[in-house]
């Protein structure tokens, strides 16, 4: 255990610390009821994903073992978070392949978290779809189900784009802390966005929809350079516009937001932006390293804003 804990990066001016680690153990440490908010994508249940370490979740036998090890996580979710403070998950359905499940279809990945959590003792309390245009989706996976020749051969077998979900879950209790007060700015696709001179009244509209169309899907941090030689797939940062927005909605400056699965740092970049303090944790080194890197640059960024 000292060895997951050992030298972690810690910014106490900018109030952010990340770990290089196994999630659940250094949530372990964390003190109860010190989470403001938590924030994150999980790995999908597919083997070497992301890394080929034992201790990573995507590495797991079957999709049952990896919901065993993830139970323990959302364990230690629910005891760190405040009473009733939220933690948001982002996520999609994973598609299935005849390879290893023996059949083209989807898995309700979203549906298992929203049961994992409950199961949890959290209260299952909103979700957004994220819309993802299958063009590129097409473009990027050869699907056979997005191409349009299928629709010539047997539409039977076609279907449309997955999108994204941001599940969010509620622990519990009354909040000692209310998150109160009016939007300040819009965080989106700003070509979309109209203020009719009600600023706050206006932003809340668009993020109250269940449907978020404006959130710019580039709008993510760099991740070519957090690849090594052992990926067999790249993943994707979620978007700075998503975690943006939940910080808006479901913080307060000053909050200690959480992110279990750090990856390149894109939760922690955001939280730092809008004066929270962070925690993170990310088990694949190359990825850690460029974490490390992003949150030095919003730390710097930060005081830049402040100075002038």
């Amino acid at each position: 255990m000292s060895q997951v804990l050992s030298d972690p990066m810690i910014d106490e001016e900018s109030g952010f610390s990340a770990y290089h680690g196994d999630c659940v153990e250094v949530s372990s440490f964390l003190p109860d009821e010190s989470v403001g908010f938590t924030v994150f994508s999980p790995p999908f249940a597919s083997l070497y994903t992301y890394s080929n370490s034992d201790r990573d979740m995507g590495n797991c036998r079957s999709y049952d073992e990896f919901w065993e090890q993830f139970s323990y996580l959302i364990e230690n979710l629910y005891r760190v978070t405040k009473p009733g403070r939220l933690c948001s998950v982002h996520c999609m359905n994973i598609p299935t392949t005849k390879q290893h499940e023996g059949y083209i279809g989807l898995r309700d990945f979203r549906g298992d978290i929203i049961r994992g959590f409950v199961d949890g003792g959290f209260v299952y309390h909103s979700e957004v779809c994220i819309w993802k245009d299958p063009v590129v989706q097409m473009q990027r996976t050869k699907s056979i189900g997005l191409l349009h020749k299928q629709v010539t051969k047997d539409s039977c077998r076609s279907r449309m784009g997955l999108p994204d979900y941001v599940c969010t879950f509620r622990k519990p209790g009354d909040n000692p802390e209310p998150v109160a007060g009016e939007f300040d700015h819009f965080c989106g696709d700003q070509s979309t966005f109209r203020n009719e001179g009600r600023l706050s009244i206006d932003i809340w509209q668009r993020y109250a929809s269940p449907v978020w169309m404006d959130i710019n899907p580039s709008n993510t941090l760099q991740f070519t350079t957090a690849r090594d030689e052992k990926d067999e797939r790249h993943i994707c940062p979620l978007q700075l516009d998503v975690i943006h927005r939940c910080l808006q909605l479901w913080s307060n400056p000053g909050d200690v937001v959480l992110s279990p699965f750090m990856g390149i740092g894109s939760e922690g970049y955001e939280s730092i932006l809008l004066d929270r303090k962070f925690v993170g944790v990310e088990l694949k080194e190359s990825y850690f390293n460029v974490a490390c890197k992003n949150l030095r640059a919003a730390s710097e960024k930060s005081r830049e804003s402040r100075l002038f």
